[in-house]
């Protein structure tokens, strides 16, 4: 139960604080802080998080690195559905607050910082640039975080890496698809959008999780001796 507690704090940390940087204060009048300012925010989530309660859960946060983690032989089968579903919670409890604050002043949620390809990305990039852009981000921050979570790595510098490797992802990936690499992140925001973005959710589940498992089973390869 600690450890699941941990995971759906963690999660609810992660979404409030980086989809609320987007929704709240990334255009905000004459002090919006734009596009690489949401990147660090949801890098700064990690990296809190990872150095607060990673030592409980291992700081997830996320059912992709969680199925990833998985694939790469570092947590066992059991752990996963509990995971997942503390991940799924958080995020729909941080999406939930987030419609209370955001509406609190009369206005609409919009696209409320979902995920989206084709005429709901950002840049109105296409499916197929959507589907690259998904898999090889969440490729490489897998491979990310299991380097520098195993053993030989040096010891206390994983959390930095890893939110530092987010913010890369975000800083490159927002304007395709609004950067998702979070199955937990794009539920709990097409939750509330509905329409479309539930109809474009696949994508963000399916993808995410399909580059994980690869990452898993080639960093496992990778580090066999």
């Amino acid at each position: 139960m600690k450890k699941n507690l941990a995971e759906f704090i963690g999660t609810f940390w992660l979404v409030f604080g980086g989809c609320g940087s987007a929704l709240l204060a990334a255009a905000f009048p004459h002090v919006g802080i734009g596009l690489a300012g949401v990147s660090l925010a949801f890098g700064l989530t990690v990296v809190t998080i990872a150095y607060s309660l990673g030592h409980i859960s291992g700081a997830h946060l996320n059912p992709a690195v969680t199925i990833g983690l998985w694939a790469g032989g570092r947590i066992s089968s059991k752990e996963v559905t509990p995971y997942i579903i503390s991940q799924l919670l958080g995020g729909i409890a941080a999406a939930t607050a987030l419609y209370f604050i955001v509406t609190g002043n009369g206005s609409a949620i919009g696209n409320f910082a979902a995920n989206g390809y084709g005429a709901h990305s950002p840049g109105n990039y296409s499916l197929l640039a959507a589907i690259l852009t998904e898999f090889i981000m969440t490729f490489m921050f897998l491979l990310i975080i299991l380097g520098s979570t195993d053993e030989k790595a040096p010891k206390g510098f994983a959390g930095l890496a890893i939110g530092l490797a987010l913010t890369l992802i975000h800083l490159v990936s927002i304007p395709v698809t609004n950067t998702s690499v979070n199955p937990a992140r794009s539920i709990s925001q097409a939750i509330f959008v509905g329409d479309w973005a539930l109809s474009q959710l696949w994508l963000f589940i399916v993808i995410p999780v399909a580059g994980a498992i690869l990452a898993g089973l080639v960093y496992k390869t990778l580090s066999k001796q």
